[in-house]
């Protein structure tokens, strides 16, 4: 990687973390519970373990209720960003980054995201403050929602979580028996390249 390059992949991750930040005080201000969910909330995870295994995310997805979709969209709104509706989420596209890459997603809770998925969305019941100050989804939540998931990013999340040591056998023991055995797939792969 370039110089240039190197220096704006650094700006652009620290555009994501301001965001994050920025979006998570101000729902905490307005009293709206939520749980930042994907690579941030597995960020959070890995990062106190061992900073140096985290991984950069290009956008903030966040657990919310949808019957706070009204007061979540005000917040938002005042903090000047954009809503856009897309077929299984919210996008709130940031003024400063006018991307539908780089944006806020909204994920319903408890909900179920695909038909075919085997669990519905997490409860945002399931949140713990992280040492940063925001909500983010506590570990088994977690888990449970990347292998309910369960697309490339979401195996490489587990991979990354089971790695710093995070996962172990009782938590595979809570999932549902099609998620254990995914986790058992990701598991098994990750002893193979030690």
């Amino acid at each position: 990687m370039t110089t240039t390059g190197y220096s704006a992949f650094v700006m652009a991750m620290d555009r994501v973390e301001k965001r994050l930040r920025q979006v998570s005080t101000a729902l905490d201000a307005a009293g709206i519970p939520y749980a930042v969910v994907g690579g941030n909330a597995v960020a959070a995870w890995v990062s106190r373990i061992d900073p140096a295994a985290t991984r950069a995310t290009k956008d903030v997805d966040l657990l919310v209720r949808k019957g706070d979709d009204e007061r979540i969209t005000q917040v938002m709104s005042e903090l000047g960003f954009r809503r856009e509706d897309l077929r299984r989420l919210v996008l709130f596209i940031d003024p400063e980054e006018p991307s539908k890459r780089s944006g806020v997603h909204l994920v319903w809770s408890d909900t179920l995201i695909r038909p075919s998925y085997a669990c519905p969305s997490p409860s945002v019941d399931e949140a713990v403050r992280d040492p940063e100050g925001f909500a983010v989804l506590d570990l088994p939540a977690l888990v449970r929602m990347k292998l309910t998931s369960f697309r490339d990013i979401d195996r490489v999340h587990v991979a990354d979580l089971a790695q710093v040591g995070l996962i172990d056998a009782s938590l595979g023991e809570s999932l549902p028996p099609e998620l254990q055995q995914r986790l058992a797939s990701i598991l098994d792969q990750c002893d193979d390249d030690d």
